[in-house]
């Protein structure tokens, strides 16, 4: 059997994703890189935590903020 070399030939094996890279926490709710740094930046979205200088979102922090945004037709909706 060919040994994993990269994280994407890991990753489908993983049972539980405790932290995400930026491209992919923002595809976990659905929307573009640049729109979710938005949200970072203006505190809509969690700030990322550090391993070294890499940053990653936790997975139950992004799923608390997604629950907070407002549902469409909401106040705060936008």
């Amino acid at each position: 059997m060919k040994r994993a070399s990269a994280r994407i030939d890991i990753l489908p094996f993983l049972p539980v994703v405790f932290g995400l890279g930026e491209i992919e926490a923002a595809a976990a709710i659905g929307i573009s890189a640049s729109k979710f740094r938005m949200l970072v930046k203006d505190g809509r979205m969690p700030r990322p935590r550090r391993i070294d200088g890499r940053a990653i979102w936790d997975v139950d922090e992004l799923l608390a903020a997604f629950k907070n945004l407002p549902h469409e037709g909401e106040m705060g909706a936008v």
